[in-house]
């Protein structure tokens, strides 16, 4: 059996879950009690946990993300909130200087039970300012896992793990995802170690994550009414990368396009076609071909902004490419 519920929902009902179960959780973030969250997240735990739990915190990243992990490293278990991932660089020096390193610096004697959830991504006319893909940018940072759920399922199922692992965990919930309807099974429980599958072919492998994952699969879809089976990889877990099973795909395949919704110049993309020329280049059939978004800031025209990221139609131009 499953039941049909949204991304929002999935996210939603993984923290009251979180909240309920363990009373080291709490939640923080701007906006996230009274208003019950920017995205409606947080709507009435307030009321139900208290403030003590559901904390509103003032417009300072750097502070509050400081003060979960100081609450991390005292024992509790914070679900740190940061509206959107522009602002998230306001706390890259907690995040990167401080979070990922304790372990290491403090010799093991240390660690940072953190999680940092944050929206991320283009697509819905926000801009220029709030429409960044940096996803990339953390995964760069040994010393923090670096998650984002593309689907109902791991919205679900991937907070409990991640409040459950030692050292701090960033998920990346795509802004455009939050609507999204689909089927939840009843077991929907998910782990935060590898990538997986949703789509299985033998013509070409498409990798990808997060907001491109829908897309992607529609491409899948177009790809296969003229004959092209593609084999759909949702990364998932951004680091630590699953080398396995990107490198599994291209020995099935031996085509591959990377779909990355940041920007080419030093993406995500380019790290995933690194590891499959180091792991997997004799298995390649044509070269490894990415689509990202285009080499500007995002722009607030509907159409330039559509233009801008990638799009089904990019995908299968890319596909078609290899066969040429």
């Amino acid at each position: 059996m499953s039941r049909k519920i949204s991304y929002r929902e999935a996210m939603r009902a993984a923290m009251h879950e979180a909240l309920t179960n363990d009373p080291r959780v709490f939640l923080m973030g701007e906006d996230v009690g009274r208003y019950g969250g920017t995205y409606a997240f947080s709507k009435g735990f307030l009321d139900e946990f208290g403030p003590e739990r559901i904390r509103d915190t003032p417009l300072s990243e750097l502070g509050f993300v400081g003060a979960g992990i100081g609450a991390a490293l005292g024992g509790l278990r914070p679900i740190v909130e940061v509206m959107t991932v522009n602002f998230s660089l306001l706390a890259l020096d907690q995040i990167v200087n401080s979070a990922a390193l304790y372990r290491h610096m403090s010799g093991g004697q240390f660690s940072v039970p953190l999680v940092i959830r944050m929206a991320t991504g283009a697509g819905r006319q926000l801009a220029a300012q709030h429409s960044h893909s940096l996803e990339g940018w953390y995964a760069h940072i040994p010393g923090i896992k670096v998650l984002a759920p593309a689907t109902i399922e791991d919205a679900r199922g991937m907070l409990a793990p991640a409040l459950a692992d030692p050292d701090p965990v960033v998920i990346f919930e795509h802004a455009g995802l939050f609507n999204m309807e689909g089927e939840l099974p009843d077991d929907w429980t998910v782990g935060i170690a590898s990538a997986k599958v949703r789509r299985a072919g033998k013509d070409v492998a498409i990798i990808t994550y997060g907001g491109s994952l829908p897309k992607t699969l529609a491409a899948a879809e177009i790809l296969a009414a003229d004959g092209v089976e593609a084999e759909v990889i949702d990364l998932r877990v951004l680091r630590p990368l699953d080398t396995a099973t990107i490198a599994a795909a291209v020995a099935k395949c031996h085509r591959v396009v990377v779909v990355d919704e940041g920007w080419r110049s030093g993406s995500l993309a380019a790290e995933v076609m690194a590891r499959i020329f180091e792991n997997a280049f004799w298995e390649l059939d044509a070269p490894v071909v990415r689509v990202c978004s285009e080499e500007v800031p995002i722009p607030y025209a509907k159409h330039l902004e559509d233009a801008a990221l990638p799009q089904p139609e990019k995908i299968v131009a890319a596909v078609k490419g290899l066969f040429a």
